[in-house]
C-alpha cells in the first residue's frame, strides 16, 4: 500500500465513510477528532504563503511594505503556538479555523487550519494535520 492509500485509509477511518466530500457534517466530524487527538503544545507554521502575501512573495509588491504588514499580519514563515480549535466552521472555503499565538511577539490570530502544518515532522500532530489539509484541499 503506497502513502496515498495509507493516508486515504486514515481519513476514511476518521470520517467513518468512504464518501470524502467536504460538508458541514464531515468538517464537524473532523473537528471533533482533531480536538481529541492533536496534542498540545503544538507549534505550527504556514504550508505556503498566505493569501494576503501572494503579491509580495511573487515580487509584485514593495519589500518594505511587506515587512511592515508582517508586523500586524500572520506570515507563512512565522511560527505559531496552537491555542485552540474554533468551533465555527466554513464548509465552503476555509474549513476548520484555529486560534494561534505568534511565537515572536505573542500576537494572536485566527487562521484556517488547512493553511498550517506542524513544525515537528516527527510528531503525531504532523501527520494528523497533513491528513486534514490534504483531505480538505482535495475534496472541497
Amino acid at each position: 500500500m503506497d502513502e496515498f492509500e495509507k493516508q486515504e485509509k486514515r481519513i476514511i477511518a476518521i470520517l467513518g465513510t468512504k464518501k470524502l466530500d467536504v460538508t458541514r457534517k464531515t468538517l464537524s466530524t473532523y473537528l471533533k477528532y482533531l480536538k481529541n487527538h492533536v496534542e498540545i503544545p503544538c507549534q505550527l507554521t504556514g504550508i505556503e504563503d498566505f493569501e494576503w502575501e501572494e503579491a509580495y512573495v511573487f515580487g509584485f509588491g514593495s519589500k518594505r511594505e511587506y515587512e511592515e504588514l508582517k508586523k500586524t499580519q500572520p506570515s507563512y514563515k512565522d511560527k505559531f503556538n496552537l491555542i485552540k480549535f474554533v468551533d465555527d466552521i466554513d464548509d465552503y472555503y476555509d474549513g476548520i479555523f484555529v486560534d494561534v499565538e505568534r511565537v515572536s511577539d505573542k500576537k494572536k490570530f485566527v487562521i484556517a487550519l488547512a493553511d498550517l502544518k506542524s513544525t515537528d515532522r516527527k510528531s503525531k500532530n504532523y501527520q494528523l494535520l497533513d491528513d486534514y489539509s490534504v483531505w480538505f484541499v482535495n475534496n472541497r
